[in-house]
């Protein structure tokens, strides 16, 4: 049975017009190929439009579309069509502004995903562990966890040169 449409055309282009971004980098560091961070950021702001959940703000919005990101991806991976094609080797190019904000987030992109998903909430978009928990359905001190050990598989990753302030600080500093 098919939904009919719950958003008008305004209250849509505003949304992707704000959040396509996020988004879209989330369901890129989460796939690590280009093709299915489109089809994610399609089928995310599909069922945007056809959902009839009220929103307490922008905030609440933005919340939303991140946990339905990551369920889409999460539901890509699991596919069967997911699990029969071919890995092609894809090379993410996501822009930096310094070489060394480049190797970091290769670095980040290299993490396994429950960890790359806590680091880019956190650090990217900005999130509290306990709003990444609510997001991602884990326990506060989970994601709490998960950082901690992101953190140090990074320096691990980076030649041990960072400490876990600098990697914190230069993740931050690129997107502040």
């Amino acid at each position: 049975m098919k939904k009919e449409p719950m958003r008008t055309q305004v209250f849509m282009e505003g949304a992707v017009k704000r959040f396509g971004a996020p988004v879209y980098r989330l369901a890129l560091m989460h796939t690590q190929n280009r093709t299915d961070a489109e089809d994610v950021f399609q089928e995310t702001f599909l069922r945007l439009y056809l959902d009839g959940t009220s929103f307490a703000g922008t905030e609440h919005l933005k919340a939303w579309l991140l946990q339905v990101t990551v369920n889409v991806c999460h539901d890509l991976h699991r596919s069967a069509w997911n699990r029969r094609r071919a890995d092609l080797s894809e090379d993410v190019p996501i822009p930096f502004e310094t070489e060394e904000d480049s190797g970091l987030w290769t670095a980040v992109a290299g993490l396994p995903k429950k960890y790359r998903d806590v680091i880019h909430l956190h650090y990217q978009e900005g999130y509290s562990a306990e709003e990444i928990g609510n997001i991602l359905h884990r326990k506060t001190s989970t994601v709490r966890a998960q950082m901690c050990r992101a953190r140090k598989l990074l320096k691990t990753k980076m030649g041990g040169f960072y400490h876990e302030e600098q990697v914190s600080e230069n993740v931050q500093s690129n997107h502040a």
